[in-house]
């Protein structure tokens, strides 16, 4: 492992950022402290600094020789709606918000990376800090796109990296393609015609359309798509009537599907409203569709996924570093850079929670739990990746 000394020296500096905005955590579009924080250390490094890109968002901009190549490193600021269970010293000290996603961590290790870089520029070309908001389901990325972030700051390429638990500490990884799903949700309005429990031959019976509808919409996943194509349909929510003794007037079901290709989300988005019209009007109701797509599959592209991946081995060693990492069916909004630009989004293991010596709450240290903790360990290790990946990046020609 080949962690730049200078960084080494500076981890306590590094994690004492991180705990302070673990322990301010704000939510999407909320993140005027971190964002501020943010801003004043970067204008500190003699950064040059543009706040409020996608309402909280917070660009850097470092530009060091006459190269027009440019490179982007985005990190996301929000923390969730989750009540932390934690109690060490830096738990979080607003009820029902939590870094419970490690976005704190990955503020800290882009911020680690900007202050060794603003001190020695051993590179020529741009460097774009992308300090993002409301990840969590908000779209920050997509609301700085639209706020001109390409256009007002252009780039050859753009960067993620997110903390992964169960990964060891001091291992990374990242993959060609596809890496995490799209994230859709739907809702299905269904209509029928009230009547007494006893009497249900004077109804249209909503309940029981609804049952064959979820029933029906499984068939898309095993029978519509081809079986090499991973997608999920799961409903989640299933909403009728209020008394026992009647038959209502109408039922909602709702849910999500997750699907790695837009070819295939197209698929299930027509299929879902065919059969759901097609078994309403069998069974003499009338039902709506509300499909929604939130944020689009993230797409590795393959020359800066092999370049990422180098960089990861030259750092952490070829033994510690997985070129093949399992997609997951999780969905992150960095998708939306990728759409505009080539990249990686990579993954730095967070260990298993074994850093997690005292004060810290039951459950296991994963992503969305109460009980999770970025693991400082690696601050250093991500510190050092980011300035490496920028000095090989804007070294070639």
């Amino acid at each position: 492992m080949s962690i730049i000394p200078e960084i080494a020296q500076s981890r306590d500096e590094i994690q004492a950022i991180r705990r302070d905005i673990h322990a301010h955590p704000e939510l999407c579009y909320e993140e005027a402290r971190t964002a501020e924080l943010v801003a004043q250390k970067l204008e500190s490094w003699d950064i040059e600094v543009t706040r409020g890109l996608g309402k909280t968002g917070v660009v850097g901009v470092l530009r060091k020789g006459a190269s027009k190549r440019a490179i982007g490193l985005r990190a996301d600021m929000d923390a969730l709606p989750i009540p932390e269970l934690n109690t060490f010293e830096h738990a979080s000290r607003h009820e029902n918000k939590m870094h419970a996603c490690g976005h704190d961590g990955h503020t800290a290790m882009l911020l680690g990376a900007a202050q060794y870089l603003a001190k020695h520029r051993d590179f020529d070309g741009t460097v774009v800090f992308i300090f993002q908001p409301a990840e969590e389901g908000g779209g920050g990325a997509k609301a700085m796109i639209e706020d001109g972030l390409f256009e007002r700051f252009p780039v050859d390429s753009v960067f993620a990296l997110h903390n992964w638990p169960g990964m060891p500490a001091g291992e990374f990884g990242a993959r060609v393609g596809a890496t995490q799903a799209s994230s859709n949700e739907f809702e299905i309005r269904i209509e029928g015609v009230g009547a007494h429990a006893a009497i249900p031959h004077d109804g249209v019976d909503p309940v029981f359309t609804a049952l064959q509808i979820g029933t029906g919409l499984q068939s898309i996943v095993t029978r519509n798509k081809r079986p090499i194509d991973a997608a999920v349909l799961s409903i989640t929510r299933m909403q009728a009537g209020h008394a026992v003794n009647a038959i209502p007037t109408t039922a909602t079901l709702a849910g999500t599907v997750r699907t790695f290709s837009v070819d295939v989300l197209d698929l299930i988005e027509t299929r879902m409203k065919e059969i759901v019209t097609a078994t309403a009007a069998a069974y003499r109701c009338k039902a709506e569709v509300s499909f929604i797509r939130n944020y689009p599959p993230t797409v590795n592209t393959e020359p800066e996924t092999a370049f990422a991946l180098g960089v990861m081995r030259d750092v952490a060693g070829a033994q510690k570093v997985n070129m093949n990492v399992d997609p997951t069916m999780g969905a992150e909004d960095f998708s939306f850079m990728l759409l505009e630009r080539p990249g990686c989004y990579g993954y730095i293991g967070n260990g298993r929670g074994e850093h997690r010596d005292h004060g810290h709450g039951i459950g296991p240290c994963m992503l969305h739990n109460s009980s999770y903790d970025f693991n400082d360990d690696v601050l250093t290790l991500g510190s050092t990746y980011w300035v490496r990946l920028v000095e090989k990046f804007l070294a070639r020609a």
